[in-house]
């Protein structure tokens, strides 16, 4: 069920009205309802992969418990390994399957030996790669001894399954989660009005500013061989803002949502185009996902004590496996890869040069400095070189299209709309205003005239570029 549908509206308009109309003066029952929401969100696709949702539940809510009444460390490792295996072997057979049957055939057939292994149809279930990381952080810190389980299993299910977040993030912890569907919650008017105003930024970014660009990154990446060097780049630069307008659009409607259900998710992109390094990107672009690769990949690898090699060590490890994360090819192994090394090289530049950023750029005054305008731009124009990878339907077309970016200056050009560049000019503009709020519509010196004025024309630019040829979102196959 797509945020941006007439399902979701009504299914929207019926689950508000249940959850504080009707179960909310029970918390047991309000709880079971939600489960039963999300259940009916997510089985919309395909009712059938519910089965594989459920099993990660019942699997980690069992570990859970049981894990939490050992005492004896290998018997605790042991209920760990069982989660572990459980998901993460669901996970590797619906997304990554064929991909290493592929890589292992074509090795073998490189040498001359071939292999008569078979690939499978198979379907990949919407948002595992999301629940599968969010129920593991539930058993990692029990394991740790950081977390007690709960023993109410409907809370549990709910707080695995809760529908905003469920397909696509934010990856929240069972820490933070899991005491909110706990305890009882009260509808609070300021949190919900704010909760409409950020699920409307959302849309305006996924309708006006991921589907507008997503039409013309569709045709340069189609025909990048017939097309020159700056329309390539700007095809780059494009789906860069695409795929930021589409992942971190429904991250905002999956907030705003959350928050009119009395739930606060965590945010899981900061401005991140204002970044004036690699390091401040990852931290201000899917927030939730390299926080949990950080946290529970980088503490098994040693955190980030030691010496200085092991920690760029660290980072490529971490950036390479995130990149096999997003997809099952080895065009997004490569990519992590590159920002692992960016990641490496922006860390020491810092220690270099003894750097120490604000914690937004130029904070507290309206214009950046040349140097912060400077290397943000270059961030921007590097990020936008590695999307190539993300966006190439191959490793070979990624490097056959960055070389034409380097190398062909005599293809031709194509024509771009004026809409695109006031779109993303308009977008920049306004998040550069209000960068230090937790959404740009949270704008309180704003005017009742003014606010009501950029509702009508956020809602009138989703009307308008509304278009069904790209209603999906692109992280739904990850």
């Amino acid at each position: 069920m797509l945020f941006h549908s007439l399902e979701f509206a009504i299914f929207f308009a019926i689950v508000f009205v249940i959850y504080w109309f009707v179960v909310n003066k029970n918390l047991k029952l309000q709880n079971l309802f939600l489960l039963i929401a999300s259940c009916v969100f997510y089985g919309w696709w395909d009712w059938k992969f519910l089965s594989l949702i459920f099993i990660s539940i019942i699997v980690d809510y069992l570990v859970g418990l049981q894990m939490y009444k050992e005492e004896d460390r290998k018997r605790r490792k042991y209920w760990l390994w069982v989660s572990l295996g459980v998901n993460l072997g669901m996970l590797g057979f619906f997304k990554y399957y064929n991909f290493f049957v592929d890589s292992f055939v074509g090795a073998f057939g490189a040498v001359g030996v071939d292999l008569n292994i078979r690939t499978l149809s198979i379907i990949l279930p919407v948002g595992i790669s999301f629940y599968t990381f969010q129920t593991l952080s539930y058993t990692i810190d029990i394991y740790r001894k950081k977390l007690k389980p709960t023993e109410d299993f409907i809370n549990f299910a709910a707080f695995v399954s809760f529908f905003p977040q469920l397909v696509a993030g934010p990856i929240e912890r069972a820490s933070k989660l899991l005491p909110q569907i706990e305890k009882p919650r009260t509808f609070d008017y300021e949190q919900a009005k704010d909760g409409l105003r950020q699920m409307l930024w959302g849309f305006f970014k996924k309708i006006a500013i991921a589907d507008v660009c997503g039409q013309y990154v569709d045709y340069i990446f189609l025909n990048y061989e017939t097309l020159g060097p700056g329309i390539l780049f700007l095809g780059a630069l494009l789906f860069l803002f695409q795929i930021y307008g589409d992942f971190s659009g429904y991250s905002d409607i999956a907030i705003g949502t959350a928050k009119i259900f009395g739930i606060r998710l965590m945010v899981n992109f900061a401005y991140p185009f204002f970044a004036r390094d690699f390091v401040e990107f990852w931290q201000r672009w899917h927030i939730s996902m390299i926080r949990w690769f950080i946290d529970y990949l980088g503490l098994a690898l040693g955190g980030s004590g030691g010496k200085m090699w092991r920690r760029y060590m660290n980072f490529i490890i971490i950036f390479t496996i995130s990149g096999l994360w997003h997809g099952a090819t080895w065009s997004f192994v490569v990519f992590g890869f590159v920002h692992g090394l960016l990641m490496c090289w922006s860390y020491w530049r810092r220690r270099k040069w003894k750097i120490r950023y604000t914690r937004v750029m130029a904070q507290g005054k309206n214009l950046p400095s040349l140097s912060e305008f400077s290397f943000s731009s270059f961030t921007l124009c590097i990020g936008a070189l590695t999307a190539v990878f993300f966006r190439a339907g191959s490793i070979g077309d990624a490097f056959s299209y960055m070389s034409k970016i380097f190398w062909d200056f005599g293809a031709r050009t194509m024509p771009i709309g004026w809409d695109i560049p006031l779109l993303v000019l308009g977008l920049l503009a306004f998040e550069w205003g209000n960068r230090m709020k937790e959404h740009p519509l949270q704008f309180e010196k704003f005017g009742r005239t003014e606010r009501l004025l950029t509702y009508f024309v956020l809602i009138y630019l989703c009307v308008i570029y509304f278009d069904t040829n790209y209603s999906s979102f692109i992280y739904f196959q990850f």
